[in-house]
């Protein structure tokens, strides 16, 4: 690695997290005598889902924090998983509600997300919720955990206000470029939202202070996407994850991938993410942050800064 490139431990920056996570809590707790709980509904038996779920699940206890696990079958029905939630929404024990995307397809992801209380949204993805995050309102918002981890990534180099820097966010979901990118217009960078239809998409990134890739597309920003006269060098987060062949490692064999070519891009890099071990622990850990802020809410009590 260049000695002039600072790799961003997204494993080291999730566990602070977590335990001021755990400090917050155990205050919280002790003033209350409340446990924080947070609710995960799974539908079906997807793999991977079932790994994410019992991660947060784990992460949740380790926190100090009541982890509910809800696993539904394949075909049940959008009557009963609204029916589900709703329950959840009265549960006092409950605090945060998160539905595990994706959903089979007879079930409409919308419909269901809607259904969850905003007060209890630590996924960020409600009406109320995106319409806080887009006016600013974020105090009482909850912010998806995927973009709030990327801006403590982004604050861990830059600091807080980024007045005077340009910001470039590849991608355009509701759960990641969307709210970073309002993120980023409130910590004052100079935001430019790029898609699949963005025409030179190369040199729109050639003029960044900080390049967020998050399209899920294999190592797609290269180093001459990046590279520079020396002047200054982008901090690189990348969002993706994706499985590609691996042929060297045995017949049939996998490796994780981000949307970056990180090898390539790397030397030209002030700061970059890896994949694995970058953005995705932290995606984890800002939820248990979200659903120790959304039980403090809920209860009127001051809400911990990460």
């Amino acid at each position: 690695m260049s000695k002039q490139t600072q790799r961003i431990d997204g494993k080291a920056l999730a566990a602070d997290v977590r335990a001021k996570v755990k400090i917050f809590n155990e205050a919280f707790i002790t003033k209350t005598s409340i446990t924080p709980g947070l609710a995960v509904v799974l539908v079906g038996e997807d793999p991977a889902s079932q790994v994410y779920v019992a991660s947060k699940g784990k992460m949740a206890r380790e926190c100090g924090l009541n982890s509910f696990e809800h696993i539904l079958p394949e075909n049940t029905s959008e009557s009963d998983l609204i029916s589900l939630i709703e329950q959840l929404n009265a549960d006092d024990n409950v605090h945060g509600i998160l539905v595990q995307m994706p959903l089979p397809k007879h079930l409409n992801e919308y419909e269901i997300i809607q259904t969850i209380d905003p007060a209890k949204d630590v996924d960020g993805l409600t009406l109320t919720n995106v319409g806080k995050l887009g006016s600013g309102h974020v105090s009482d918002a909850f912010v998806p955990c995927t973009p709030a981890g990327c801006m403590l990534m982004i604050e861990q180099i830059h600091g807080k206000d980024l007045s005077g820097l340009n910001a470039i966010v590849i991608g355009r979901s509701i759960l990641v470029g969307k709210p970073l990118a309002n993120l980023l217009l409130l910590a004052n960078a100079t935001v430019t939202i790029a898609h699949s239809r963005t025409a030179n998409l190369p040199e729109l990134c050639a003029t960044q202070n900080i390049v967020v890739a998050a399209v899920g597309r294999p190592q797609m920003v290269k180093a001459d996407w990046i590279m520079r006269d020396g002047s200054y060098r982008p901090t690189i987060i990348d969002v993706g994850i994706n499985r590609i062949d691996a042929p060297e490692r045995g017949e049939g064999k996998t490796r994780l991938v981000g949307d970056v070519d990180y090898a390539g891009v790397e030397p030209f890099a002030g700061a970059i993410t890896p994949v694995p071990g970058g953005v995705g622990p932290m995606t984890i850990a800002m939820l248990m942050a979200n659903t120790l802020r959304a039980a403090c809410l809920i209860n009127g009590e001051p809400v911990p800064k990460f």
